[in-house]
């Protein structure tokens, strides 16, 4: 996997990661979030979901403390991380910025 998420972070379109955990509520609610965002960005930009069990190294190399946290990367340079819900304007307008 960390193979191929380098090849998706090194994208010339911006990209959110979305770290999350299966057991997580409030990653169920950034989640549903999330689906309307995509809709939003179109093609300008791409959501990934990363669970951070099945990804415990991912998540470690960039500083996942908690869940849901989100990060923006551009080719291969984080861009923009924060952690805990947010709301489908404030990220859609995140990635049309960095598009």
């Amino acid at each position: 996997m960390s193979q191929k998420f380098q090849e998706i972070i090194d994208s010339e379109r911006p990209v959110l990661i979305d770290f999350f955990a299966t057991w997580c509520q409030p990653c169920k609610v950034q989640s549903s979030v999330l689906n309307t965002v995509k809709e939003n960005v179109g093609e300008e930009a791409r959501i990934i979901k990363v669970d951070v069990d099945q990804y415990p190294a991912i998540a470690s190399q960039y500083g996942v403390r908690g869940v849901p946290t989100l990060a923006i990367f551009k080719k291969g340079e984080m861009l923009w991380k924060e952690s805990g819900v947010h709301d489908v304007n404030t990220l859609t307008q995140l990635l049309k910025q960095h598009a």
